[in-house]
This record gives C-alpha cells, sequence and structure tokens, in this order.
C-alpha cells in the first residue's frame, strides 16, 4: 500500500471528498425542492426565525436553522413521518434483496480479480426478472385490509390485493430522499468497518490510508455476504428501479390532478423507462465496467448508486408534476428523434463492445479491426468504436438531453441533468484514459494515434 503522502489522489483527495460527501447531499435536497417551485429560489431555504434563544451563538443558530428548515431537513419536526419513510426504503431495499435471493437466475463469472489469482466470482444475474415482478406487485399484488360486511350485516376486514398508492412517493419526495442520505451514509460506514477484515481483496484506489479519503472511494472492492454481492446489487437494483417506480408515481400525481397524463410525461416515463429496462436486461454488461472491476464500494458509489440516481434522475418527473409546460405534438415529435438517435449510439457500441468480448469471431463482430496489446486483449479500432474512444458516453449524454427537452426551455431546472451529466462523463473519460494508459502502457498511446477522437468523430 502506498503511504497517504505518495497515493494517487482523485477526486482533489481527501479535501475534494469531504467536499463532495457534504456538497451532493445538499444538492440532492435543493433539487427536490427547486423542481417543486421550478426554479432556482434561495430566499426560502433557510427560515428567517429560529426556535433558538436570542443569545445563542452563530454555530447554535445555524444549526437551528438547518433543523428547522423544511427544505435540507424536510419533515424533521414530524418523527412520525420520518419514521414511515424510513421503514418505507428500508422495506424496498429488503424486498429487492429478496427478488434476487429467491427469482431464478443464470451464474455468471465475472472478470478476473486483480489480484493476479485468475479467480472469476459469480453473480446471480437476474436483475430483469425482478423488474416486472416489482411492476407486476405495484400494479395488481398491493396489499391492504378493507373492510366487508357479510349478509347478516356484520364487519369483518379481510386482505386484498390491488395498485399501490403511488402518489404518497411524490407526497413525501424530499424526506424520502432526506432518509435514504442517512441510511446511505449508514451503509457506508459498515462497509468500511467491513473492509478491515482479515483476507479481503481492497481497491487500489481506496487504500490509501487517509480515513475520510478511503469511506469515500471504499476499501473493499467486492464486499460480499456469503454469495450476495452488495456492489453489484446496489449498482442496478434498488436505486435504478427506484428511479422508475417514482417518476410512475409522479405520472399518477399528474393524472389526479388533472385528469389526464401529458406528452411530456408520457415521454418522459417511456424514455426514461427504457433506459432502466435496458440496463437491467444487460445486467450481466456491468460485470466489466470499472464500478464493478476497479472501485471499491464506499460513499461514492453507495449514495451515488441508491441516492443520487433515484432522486436526481426522477427529477423532470417531479417538475412535470407543477410546471408541464404542454408542448405540442412537433416538438414532441422532434425530442423523440433526438432520444432514439441517443439510444441507437448508446446501445449500438455497447452492444458492439459486449459482444466482441464474448466471441471476437462472432458473424456479427468478425469484420471488425482491432489493436492487439501486450496484455493479450484487443482494443477495437473500427465500427463504432473507431469513430470515437467514448462513443458510448456521447449517445448516453444525447439521450439524457432528450429528458431535459421534455421540459420545455422555461426554467434551467430540469436541464441540471444535461449539464451534471457532461462534467461526469468528462471526468469519467479522463479517469478512464489515465487507468488505461497505465494498464496498457505504449499499446494505449498507439491507440489513440489510431483512434483519435474521444465523443464525437471528427470534433474531440
Amino acid at each position: 500500500m502506498k503511504t497517504s503522502s505518495n497515493f494517487d489522489y482523485e477526486f482533489g483527495g481527501p479535501i475534494g471528498a469531504l467536499g463532495t460527501m457534504i456538497f451532493l447531499p445538499l444538492v440532492t435536497l435543493l433539487l427536490t425542492y427547486w423542481a417543486s417551485v421550478g426554479s432556482l429560489e434561495f430566499n426560502h431555504i433557510l427560515p428567517a426565525e429560529t426556535s433558538c434563544s436570542p443569545d445563542a451563538g452563530f454555530a447554535s443558530v445555524y444549526i437551528s436553522k438547518l433543523k428547522d428548515s423544511s427544505v435540507l431537513c424536510p419533515s424533521c419536526a414530524e418523527s412520525p413521518v420520518l419514521i414511515s419513510c424510513a421503514c418505507v426504503i428500508i422495506g424496498w431495499f429488503l424486498f429487492q434483496v429478496l427478488l434476487e435471493r429467491i427469482l431464478p437466475c443464470e451464474i455468471v463469472l465475472g472478470a478476473p480479480l486483480p489480484d493476479g489469482s485468475g479467480k472469476r466470482l459469480p453473480y446471480r444475474i437476474n436483475g430483469h426478472l425482478a423488474f416486472w415482478v416489482t411492476l407486476l406487485v405495484l400494479d395488481i399484488g398491493w396489499p391492504k385490509w378493507t373492510e366487508i360486511s357479510d349478509e347478516s350485516g356484520n364487519i369483518k376486514q379481510i386482505l386484498v390485493f390491488g395498485r399501490a398508492p403511488m402518489t404518497w412517493l411524490y407526497d413525501n419526495y424530499s424526506t424520502l430522499a432526506f432518509v435514504t442520505i442517512i441510511l446511505t451514509t449508514m451503509l457506508s460506514a459498515y462497509l468500511y468497518m467491513k473492509s478491515f477484515d482479515k483476507g479481503l481483496l481492497l481497491a487500489v484506489g481506496g487504500n490509501s490510508g487517509n480515513h475520510l479519503y478511503d469511506f469515500f472511494m471504499g476499501r473493499e472492492l467486492n464486499p460480499r455476504w456469503g454469495g450476495f454481492d452488495w456492489k453489484e446489487f446496489c449498482e442496478l437494483r434498488p436505486g435504478l428501479i427506484g428511479w422508475m417506480i417514482l417518476n410512475l408515481a409522479m405520472m399518477s400525481k399528474q393524472y389526479e390532478r388533472l385528469g389526464y397524463v401529458t406528452g411530456s410525461m408520457i415521454l418522459i416515463n417511456i424514455f426514461q423507462g427504457l433506459y432502466v429496462w435496458d440496463a437491467l436486461y444487460q445486467e450481466r454488461a456491468i460485470l466489466t465496467t470499472m464500478d464493478i472491476t476497479t472501485d471499491g464500494f464506499g460513499f461514492m458509489l453507495v449514495f451515488g448508486d441508491l441516492g443520487w440516481v433515484p432522486f436526481t434522475y426522477s427529477l423532470q418527473s417531479r417538475y412535470l408534476v407543477d410546471h408541464d409546460p404542454h408542448l405540442q405534438w412537433p416538438v414532441l415529435a422532434c425530442i423523440i428523434g433526438v432520444n432514439c438517435f441517443g439510444y441507437l449510439v448508446f446501445r449500438g457500441a455497447n452492444g458492439q463492445k459486449d459482444a466482441f468480448r464474448r466471441n471476437p469471431n462472432a458473424a456479427e463482430v468478425s469484420h471488425l479491426t482491432y489493436l492487439q496489446t501486450k496484455r493479450g486483449t484487443k482494443l477495437l479500432t473500427s465500427g463504432w468504436w473507431g469513430m470515437a474512444r467514448k462513443i458510448n458516453y456521447t449517445g448516453d449524454w444525447i439521450m439524457g438531453l432528450s429528458w431535459c427537452m421534455v421540459c420545455g426551455f422555461e426554467s434551467i431546472v430540469p436541464y441540471y441533468y444535461a449539464i451534471y451529466f457532461a462534467i461526469l462523463l468528462i471526468h469519467r473519460s479522463i479517469r478512464d484514459d489515465h487507468m488505461c494508459k497505465e494498464k496498457y502502457g505504449d499499446d494505449w498511446d498507439k491507440y489513440k494515434s489510431i483512434v483519435p477522437y474521444r465523443f464525437i468523430p471528427g470534433v474531440v
């Protein structure tokens, strides 16, 4: 292990990690508020007055304002609401764990571990089935007690099944986000303490010796309980499916209010629902991504997967409940075209890469040219990957832009995703480039000379 003084830090080192752990949860809560008011409103984030005594110090007053803020500490004065939301989040997580454990699955081996042993961990691949079972339960299998009277007029309670009360998620959106932030921090703390058990494989990037930084990055590479893999499960199940469920809840709320669902709301549910379905249908593809093969499972991924994704990626649908622009069909048709183009690039590039990895001699990829590296691996230099080294990122971003466009052009709030995602993908591509240079050496420089563009062929 490198000492903290000569460790190759990312994200600005320990100070950057601390700032990120404070900043991103705050941004999540602010975005849920801004989506409700429809603009970047700052005047009512902290209350003007507090319950603090007049002679209290600055720190006490500020803490009191945070506690009294309905934006940064939603429902903090209402313990029953907080407890209910915590039970819902925990119950949702455990329900997805149950599906992962009991549904039929395919056992797929991951990439060889980086310790040189050649060992490959087994993964239960059934996220696609869990996706459909979840939708079925929420649509017709939600249990509730109801009272009926028999022929004699006696009242009795029976258990019936029907549609889940989805609008409750809209009504408690901010509080659910707040509780999730707390629970993901607790889970991160548990995983960090667990990483000090003997005999565990640690992630190189999360083993600096600096506790704060390692807590953020994650020390253990593949934290597991027996056959249950925490990282692979959290990467796709509770947060990603939860994102789609929140979208459906917003659509239900809009219908409750208006008596109909708008074109924009339908499109955001179709676009993002297809994105979630695609990720779960292609679940095995995640086993070769940097998140699984390289990064530890710390606060960065725990909060990102379980908090940031569901509650900020559903921002557009939340915005549309109260601020739908009622776009005309020609505009919606153009947005559909943008989304389809992005999906074509994204899925075409990723599908080609995955097919080549599975069998380079398969008919659909055998015509592709590649660079044979000294490590024995092959880097594609034609097809989608001959156009740009991160052409899949470009398609991903174009899809994200279409999600923002369905909200119209009157507010910048829904466009946070396009702005944030561009920054994320640029940063991730820099990380990828650095790691590939270490991995492939001179071969990577040669590959970049063959495929000189990063995102857009002929441009950048």
